[in-house]
């Protein structure tokens, strides 16, 4: 399955040339002109990973890093800056706002694509991570003490990702939508007070019936 990126940058130009390597590397690419745009195209469905330009109208990269960073559902995805601001204060900022990595245009291709399959490649290890921390166990629901805060469906979406399964596999073999599963996850970090999946994880391991 190929991984979903979102391109944020307004000048259409360069939008389109950037989102035609990553396609042809075999990236699933959708666009967006800033960082008002960008979060509606991440309410309809989260990427996998973000490339985005610093400077744009009605909200630039920094504010929409920072957005991202600041919110449970949003703030692991990876994000990467290419940007003409090549200043070491504006370097500085990027990585305060939360960026990942920061490329200054004209961009190298290979350089981008080499700099996404790294990201991309770890985040596999962290989910391979995750499936050993419960043993690669797939085991029903019912073989948990069930955490009382959270409710059936929020369990059941809890269990599956401590199978290190992404939202869209948890969307299909629990037969709802992304954007649902992807509220049930919010949901559960918030109550929880989670920063992230591998909490949850460890949430399924800590309630494993004997």
């Amino acid at each position: 399955m190929p991984k979903r990126l979102l391109v944020v940058d307004d000048e259409p130009n360069l939008l389109m040339a950037v989102a035609a390597v990553l396609r042809g590397d075999g990236f699933e690419v959708k666009t967006a002109r800033n960082g008002k745009d960008a979060l509606l195209q991440i309410a309809l469905s989260l990427p996998d990973l973000i490339v985005s330009d610093v400077r744009m109208p009605v909200m630039d990269g920094y504010k929409l890093a920072r957005q991202l960073r600041g919110a449970p559902h949003t703030k692991l995805i990876p994000i990467v800056f290419l940007t003409a601001k090549d200043e070491t204060g504006d370097r500085i900022e990027g990585f305060r706002s939360g960026v990942d990595v920061y490329l200054t245009k004209p961009f190298e291709p290979d350089e981008l694509i080499a700099v996404i399959k790294n990201i991309l490649n770890r985040v596999e290890r962290t989910r391979t991570a995750i499936t050993t921390l419960v043993g690669g166990e797939e085991l029903p629901v019912e073989s948990y003490i069930r955490d009382e805060e959270l409710s059936d469906a929020e369990w059941r979406v809890a269990a599956q990702v401590a199978r290190g399964l992404g939202n869209k596999e948890i969307a299909r073999d629990l037969n709802l939508s992304i954007r649902t599963v992807e509220n049930h996850i919010s949901r559960i970090l918030a109550k929880k007070s989670f920063s992230n999946r591998v909490e949850i994880a460890r949430l399924i391991l800590a309630n494993k019936s004997s």
